[in-house]
């Protein structure tokens, strides 16, 4: 452990420099830029409220507020996926490098994800927005507590899950491309299993083993910590801490031992 962590640090100005680079190559043609990491989230939450608003968000009793909500979820799922798409292209991508100097592998996926994360801190920008318009303009403003100081807490495990994930998808795409394809449908059908515009309790299923897998799913219990925060004004559930944190270090666990176990071969895949 002592060896990884000093070769970390060795490496840790690269680190930054394709962190960076990562960043700027996102909004590179784009003429508004980084500005879009502000935009983007705003215009689509505006779109998802319109379609699912009257259908979805009537109940404001158990929502508080619609709009928070959906965005909230719509933020965390994004981030998710986005980053571990990058994470698994990663190694590929980056080929050309690999092949001529020898830079430490993880340093790939571990980029494209903390580059995600950086965008992602920037868009909660617009949810701030949004919380401090409606606190001060709405009749139904989101309950803000002292709880709403422990945000930190459930998106500092999503980065985790992200990390995790993305190294064993880094690691399996090197080896089996279709993986690539394999992935989107899946995030298409993680879209629909997060209760990001809609709540479980809305469904009203009446199989307990499909309300268990829903709630298996650990963005279930990262989205619902974080609008405990920021929407309820209530304590983190120990349920969904507990669960949440176990996966992402499982994950983690997992990750780096595959990719640790595999990565002297992607030489001859890539």
């Amino acid at each position: 452990m002592k060896k990884y962590l000093k070769n970390f640090y060795k490496y840790r100005f690269l680190l930054y420099e394709i962190v960076r680079k990562n960043i700027k190559l996102q909004y590179r043609d784009s003429v508004l830029g980084i500005f879009w990491t502000f935009l983007q989230p705003l215009l689509t939450t505006i779109v998802l409220v319109v379609v699912f608003g009257h259908i979805f968000g009537r109940n404001n009793a158990e929502i508080v507020n619609y709009p928070i909500y959906l965005l909230c979820g719509r933020l965390i799922y994004e981030f998710f996926t986005q980053s571990t798409k990058r994470a698994m292209r990663s190694i590929r991508l980056s080929a050309s490098v690999i092949k001529k100097v020898y830079v430490p592998k993880y340093i790939y996926p571990l980029a494209n994800v903390v580059a995600n994360y950086i965008t992602f801190v920037i868009s909660l920008s617009v949810l701030a927005c949004f919380i401090i318009y409606f606190f001060f303009f709405s009749g139904n403003p989101p309950h803000l507590t002292g709880w709403f100081f422990l945000f930190p807490v459930p998106i500092l495990i999503l980065l985790l899950l992200a990390l995790g994930i993305g190294m064993i998808l880094a690691t399996l795409e090197v080896f089996f491309k279709d993986i690539e394809y394999l992935y989107e449908v899946f995030c298409l059908l993680l879209f629909y299993m997060t209760p990001i515009f809609y709540q479980i309790k809305q469904l009203k299923i009446t199989s307990p083993i499909v309300n268990r897998i829903l709630m298996a799913n650990p963005l279930y219990s990262i989205t619902e910590m974080f609008r405990c925060c920021v929407l309820y004004g209530r304590a983190l559930n120990p349920h969904h801490l507990l669960y949440a944190l176990g996966f992402a270090l499982v994950v983690n666990v997992i990750g780096v031992w595959v990719f640790y176990k595999n990565q002297d071969k992607f030489i001859l895949h890539i």
